[in-house]
């Protein structure tokens, strides 16, 4: 099964989530971030121009905004640093390349099934989960001469989610 599959979404105290699970999250979520940007620095710096930099959007969650009630530990702790290496290669990448992140909340995925996306999406101010047009709304918002002065920021993209809790 993939990482991100919800069988590696809850962790138990005391044993029954393995180090390998642990590991899986950090490697997709955060190591594998850095890596990418790593080897795209070049290209994303060559694709910049005076005042409209490249651009990178890393996909966070907004349950590394915040301790979550739910036991995933690995996935909130990998998504927490992520956001903290959003704005650290924001700062060593700039003015040539700007790093964001979106904080997603409840969105139907393949980790978060349709009927629990909606659950938790009614708990929010906007009584809904996240659909692809509000993704590709925030996606082409951020890779516009809009957002060219924006860089080291985790947005919160959660129905209003996370001013809830």
């Amino acid at each position: 099964m993939p990482p991100w599959s919800g069988h590696h979404l809850r962790e138990r105290l005391g044993g029954e989530f393995d180090d390998a699970a642990w590991d899986s999250a950090l490697q997709v979520n955060l190591k594998a971030v850095f890596h990418l940007v790593r080897f795209l620095r070049p290209l994303l710096e060559a694709a910049a121009v005076t005042g409209d930099p490249a651009r990178v959007v890393n996909i966070g969650s907004v349950d590394g905004l915040h301790v979550p009630s739910a036991e995933i530990y690995s996935y909130a702790a990998s998504k927490a640093a992520m956001h903290h290496l959003t704005g650290h290669l924001a700062g060593r990448l700039a003015p040539r390349v700007a790093v964001n992140a979106i904080a997603l909340g409840p969105f139907e995925s393949d980790m978060l099934q349709e009927s629990l996306a909606a659950e938790i999406g009614l708990g929010s101010p906007m009584r809904r989960p996240g659909g692809l047009d509000d993704l590709a709304g925030i996606i082409q918002f951020l890779g516009s001469r809009g957002s060219a002065y924006l860089t080291g920021t985790v947005i919160p993209f959660d129905g209003g989610l996370s001013i809830t809790r």
